[in-house]
């Protein structure tokens, strides 16, 4: 009699559920009032359920949806796919076009705040004579600037710096040497022997060195963080395929013909749906996932080795250092100017007693204080502006391929067996597909044609990886030459460094490591002789022909 009791009231709830379903089928009341508030005409849903052998996508018994209502619930279910994925591409988009400005903000005002101070602390300590020669190193800081904007396509910095030290040894030659007149011919061959004479010490070569690893370093890094919202605005663009629409329609607005307008689809069915749309897309993710490695060691760089900030911020002090080199040495280096280049004729013109000492330049720069930084108007430093972007790299990554999970929570799924799974009101019984293109093959939820990727999204995936290759040349202090984000002619440039030296320098002014580009100078040595000039010919000739007669004696033997 119990179990005869308790089929009676299972049957009852049966019946009681099944005349509630009919009962909305019959009025569908509830879809009149969820189809509207998306926007569509009332007037388009039956007062009553119709049968439903004319639909396309939804299940065909009795129904409160007609084939026209079924079309625009298929346009409004592209919108509602699209909908969750572009507010996290935009969310996206927004976090790395704010953090390539404030970096973009940051770097420009260094260097220009870099310039002024050096500009009010040289005019206070040089005077007059800085002021006269002030226009070198304003084309200076300009070059630095062209470079930093334009690359390597427009400045070459090895070229720039060697062509600074070379004038200003020059405009600095002809001051500590007033009494002398020089014509362009001998300044050419003052020129020519600066790597021998070593006038400004070794502040050019280390200052080399810093400038081109820290601007390499910074430009291309600021680049990456550019490229992050163009990739994503590109992959946002790619609109989903008809089959994808399919598959929504069918995930969100079947349960409206049904009468079931609350029904949410369950999770793993979601999941299926989202994998098999955003197929494309997650097999962006390696290539996505290797860029942002890089920026991440590269970031490293910038706070260590290739610091930008501790090479701009006392660059005033180490140009200062070279001139006072120059002016404590310039007697020994005319000497030897002198000897190699031949003696200059007296100046007529120069008529006072002023000696050679009180000649140069009146004052040695005062020490530089890291608390005397210059304050950006960017309101931080670069330690900690790097410290938030390594935050959001490191939570970008595998962003793609977690983007069907990211879709598919809250309110948009409903959990266990209380969930749409594409039919009926009941568990998902589908095994979850991977991610990735070539794991849809077996989607039951959408048909996806693995053997035609979506070019859009290919072309972005060798971006990305053209980028990661100017990242990693970085990381070395190379620099792959790029022109505002097109590929360049592909030669490096630069202070390369693969070896631990570039992790262990600690002091990057005074204690950076010297594995520099050899420079071939094809001038002849200065040498020194009695008489203070180069040897003659003749003697040259001589030293050739003992050579050859030894030889030729070997050979005999």
């Amino acid at each position: 009699m119990k179990l005869i009791a308790v089929f009676t009231v299972c049957l009852s709830v049966a019946v009681l559920a099944s005349a509630q379903a009919e009962q909305k089928l019959k009025n569908c009341n509830e879809v009149r009032t969820a189809y509207s508030s998306k926007g569509f005409n009332v007037n388009d849903v039956p007062n009553k359920g119709v049968h439903g052998s004319h639909l396309k996508v939804c299940p065909q018994g009795f129904s409160c949806c007609t084939l026209e209502m079924e079309e625009k619930l298929s346009q409004q279910s592209r919108t509602d796919l699209k909908a969750p994925v572009h507010q996290l591409s935009s969310n996206l988009q927004s976090t790395f076009t704010q953090r390539h400005r404030h970096f973009d903000q940051f770097f420009r005002e260094l260097l220009s705040n870099a310039e002024k101070s050096l500009h009010d602390m040289f005019v206070r300590t040089y005077g007059l004579m800085y002021v006269k020669n002030a226009e070198l190193f304003k084309h200076f800081f300009q070059e630095l600037g062209r470079y930093y904007s334009h690359g390597s396509s427009a400045v070459n910095l090895d070229d720039m710096l060697a062509e600074f030290w070379t004038e200003l040894l020059e405009r600095m030659f002809r001051l500590v040497n007033v009494q002398y007149e020089f014509n362009d011919s001998y300044m050419e061959c003052v020129s020519r022997h600066m790597e021998q004479l070593k006038p400004f010490g070794d502040v050019p070569r280390k200052l080399r060195l810093q400038l081109t690893r820290s601007f390499i370093a910074v430009r291309t890094f600021t680049r990456g963080l550019a490229l992050m919202p163009e990739v994503v605005g590109k992959v946002s663009t790619v609109s989903a395929s008809p089959s994808c629409v399919r598959a929504a329609m069918k995930m969100l607005y079947c349960p409206y013909c049904t009468g079931q307008v609350a029904l949410k689809p369950c999770k793993n069915y979601c999941l299926n749906v989202m994998r098999g749309c955003l197929a494309n897309q997650a097999d962006l993710d390696t290539e996505w996932n290797n860029f942002l490695d890089s920026m991440l060691g590269l970031a490293e760089r910038l706070e260590g080795p290739f610091n930008f900030e501790s090479v701009i911020d006392p660059i005033d002090v180490k140009i200062s250092d070279a001139i006072m080199n120059m002016q404590e040495n310039s007697i020994q280096v005319s000497q030897k100017v002198f000897q190699g280049c031949g003696q200059p004729k007296p100046n007529m013109a120069f008529r006072t007693k002023r000696s050679v000492k009180d000649s140069g330049f009146p004052g040695r720069f005062r020490p530089y204080s890291p608390e005397a930084r210059p304050t950006t108007a960017a309101g931080t430093s670069l330690d900690r502006l790097l410290m938030d972007a390594k935050k959001k790299l490191k939570h970008a990554k595998k962003f793609w391929s977690t983007l069907p999970d990211t879709v598919c929570v809250g309110d948009r799924v409903a959990p266990g067996d209380e969930c749409w799974n594409g039919t009926a009101k009941s568990r998902y019984e589908s095994v979850i597909m991977g991610s990735g293109l070539a794991n849809q093959v077996s989607n039951p939820d959408v048909e996806v044609d693995i053997t035609k990727p979506d070019m859009v999204i290919r072309r972005q995936i060798a971006v990305l990886k053209e980028m990661t290759s100017w990242l990693k040349a970085a990381y070395t202090g190379n620099d792959i030459s790029f022109n505002n984000g097109d590929a360049g002619s592909g030669e490096e440039s630069g202070s390369g460094c693969d070896s631990p030296s570039c992790d262990s320098d600690g002091d990057i002014y005074f204690s950076t490591p010297s594995p520099i580009k050899p420079r071939i100078i094809k001038t002849n040595s200065i040498v020194h002789s009695s008489r203070g000039t180069q040897l003659a010919p003749c003697s040259l000739a001589l030293a050739a022909t003992a050579l050859l007669l030894a030889l030729l004696t070997l050979h005999t033997r």
